[in-house]
């Protein structure tokens, strides 16, 4: 599905990034990828379309800055859009 406000539970997120717990969650400490998304509970997810973005800039050969910078503006785009 490529719904720009579907929701991905962790699972998928480590499968379309092929990363770890662990290292996913380092990467979210560290400004690499976005804060997840509340659903309730202890329930989290990420919206497919930042988890698409992040990957698209991973394979473009982006620098961990610019991945940073890209992170910052999705997740400003996240609280805008509320």
């Amino acid at each position: 599905m490529t719904d720009d406000y579907y929701i991905l539970r962790l699972p998928e997120v480590l499968k379309a990034r092929g990363r770890s717990k662990p290292s996913h969650y380092e990467d979210i400490q560290n400004g690499l990828f976005t804060r997840p998304v509340l659903l309730g509970g202890r329930s989290v997810g990420w919206p497919e379309a930042e988890v698409r973005a992040i990957n698209q800039a991973r394979i473009a050969g982006k620098t961990e800055d610019q991945i940073r910078d890209l992170v910052a503006q999705l997740e400003t785009m996240r609280r805008a859009a509320s």
